[in-house]
């Protein structure tokens, strides 16, 4: 088993910036890849970003790439992500998910077996 929480969500203006925190334990190998996702009020969930805790290596969704940032802190197990240059579009619940296996498909939600329960991005105008 694999538990993640997620933190660091909020209100924030547009342009300003936001740290979100997922703290995982359990199996580490069922948690080699890191992803995060995001869903807005009646769409369906969006890849934002995800890393492979074993070597660093990273992927990004096109709406954030250049704005938002993945990255590890091995010592608290626990994968980040930097979110700048906000705008009101990126407004969601942001959740963490966890899976073994790198690949193309890590895009996708159903690669995920394991999940946070979520927090909130509200960034105004």
């Amino acid at each position: 088993q694999v538990q993640l929480v997620e933190s660091g969500g909020g209100l924030v203006q547009a342009g300003g910036s936001l740290r979100l925190s997922c703290a995982a334990s359990g199996r580490s190998f069922s948690r080699n890849v890191m992803g995060w996702f995001r869903r807005a009020t009646g769409k369906e969930h969006e890849f934002v970003a995800a890393i492979k805790w074993s070597d660093g290596q990273t992927l990004y969704g096109n709406s954030v790439k250049g704005r938002f940032a993945i990255s590890i802190d091995n010592a608290k197990n626990t994968v980040y992500l930097h979110m700048d240059s906000l705008k009101p579009e990126d407004s969601a619940v942001y959740y963490c998910a966890s899976t073994s296996i790198w690949g193309p498909m890590i895009i996708t939600t159903t690669s995920y077996d394991y999940w946070g329960q979520g927090t909130q991005v509200t960034v105004s105008p």
